[in-house]
């Protein structure tokens, strides 16, 4: 069995493997690898750039929260559903990066303190209960795909390796979600969501530029 230490020494790795440039290794190879460079202007450069930027904070994000909630969930089978999505993720946040240094840019400067945020949260939401808990995952995964969605319309038209990898990233994200819910996690009400939505923005404002 698991020690509290060695869940901790291994979400610390987990930290570090998150918020360390190139030191995350996804398992499947990014959507985007066999398009070819569009032709971006300066402007829908620093547009894209600033998308996967809220993307891949976005990913950050999520990957503190599995481990938070994987830290402090009670039932073995709901740390396995966490680990596993967190691996997916992991994928998710590799694509991003690598997106952002072909457009010149790099992740936010935040992340460390987003990633704070969002592990106290999920380990909050796991002590509680792990239907909280997976709730709290169909929530998010929720307006991951809202923000998907959004940004695969606003993308430059020429940036179509942006969009492979917010395509196949929307399908994990759905997937995670139903995931979640079908496990028996708590169905938020519409004004919890709607918190939810503007505490969003407030990360997404911010990592687009900073």
């Amino acid at each position: 069995m698991i020690s509290f230490v060695d869940k901790a020494v291994l979400q610390f790795d987990r930290a570090l493997q998150t918020l360390v440039p190139h030191a995350a290794h996804a398992a499947r190879l990014s959507p985007a690898r066999a398009i070819p460079e569009g032709a971006l202007s300066k402007e829908e450069r620093k547009h894209s750039s600033g998308l996967m930027r809220v993307n891949h904070t976005g990913e950050v994000c999520a990957q503190a929260l599995y481990a938070g909630q994987a830290m402090t969930a009670k039932l073995p089978a709901v740390r396995e559903e966490m680990q596993h999505a967190a691996d997916e993720e992991i994928d998710h946040l590799v694509w991003c990066e690598q997106r952002l240094y072909d457009l010149g840019s790099q992740p936010s400067l935040l992340n460390p303190l987003f990633y704070a945020t969002s592990f106290c949260i999920g380990a909050g939401a796991g002590l509680i209960s792990d239907r909280l808990s997976l709730g709290f995952v169909a929530a998010t995964e929720d307006q991951v795909c809202l923000h998907l969605q959004q940004h695969m319309t606003t993308l430059p038209i020429a940036d179509e390796k942006s969009k492979a990898v917010l395509e196949q990233m929307h399908i994990d994200e759905a997937k995670h979600k139903a995931m979640a819910l079908s496990a028996g996690g708590y169905e938020f009400p519409r004004p919890f969501m709607s918190v939810m939505t503007h505490v969003s923005k407030i990360m997404t404002s911010t990592t687009y530029r900073i």
